[in-house]
């Protein structure tokens, strides 16, 4: 079980890193069906705006989502909203550390406010943005 509201406090914070692989990205777009050639065409990509195949931004707000739904608040969580801001593109072996940082909380209402955000291997903001969400609750016996 995650932590509860009552748990959690503000400052809190945990990250979750991956290096992402070509094997990465191809999966996720069989996942989603979301096959642009951005993302699964080399050749195409060299003629794109970045030069080379990137990451799904999606891809990316997953690394947040692992965060959150393993460590802070963690499992039994659930998502109310979630915004972003896409800085940069991921590319195949760019590593990225996704970190969430407990800002604010709301025991009576049972949310919590946290600051998420990931980097790549240059320490670089890759996306920045903020979540909102409900912890699980204390099972009372």
């Amino acid at each position: 079980m995650g932590k509860t509201v009552e748990e959690l406090n503000v400052g809190d914070k945990a990250s979750f890193t991956k290096t992402v692989t070509e094997y990465d990205i191809y999966s996720f777009a069989g996942v989603s069906g979301d096959f642009n050639p951005s993302h699964t065409d080399a050749q195409w990509a060299q003629n794109s705006t970045y030069g080379k195949v990137i990451g799904h931004a999606v891809l990316n707000m997953g690394f947040i989502s692992n965060v959150l739904g393993t460590q802070i608040p963690g499992p039994g969580v659930i998502y109310v909203r979630q915004t972003i801001q896409y800085k940069r593109p991921i590319f195949v072996d760019d590593t990225i550390t996704a970190t969430v940082e407990v800002t604010q909380k709301d025991e009576a209402k049972n949310r919590v406010w946290l600051h998420t955000w990931t980097v790549n291997q240059n320490d670089e903001i890759v996306a920045d943005g903020e979540a909102i969400m409900m912890p699980p609750r204390k099972i009372k016996r």
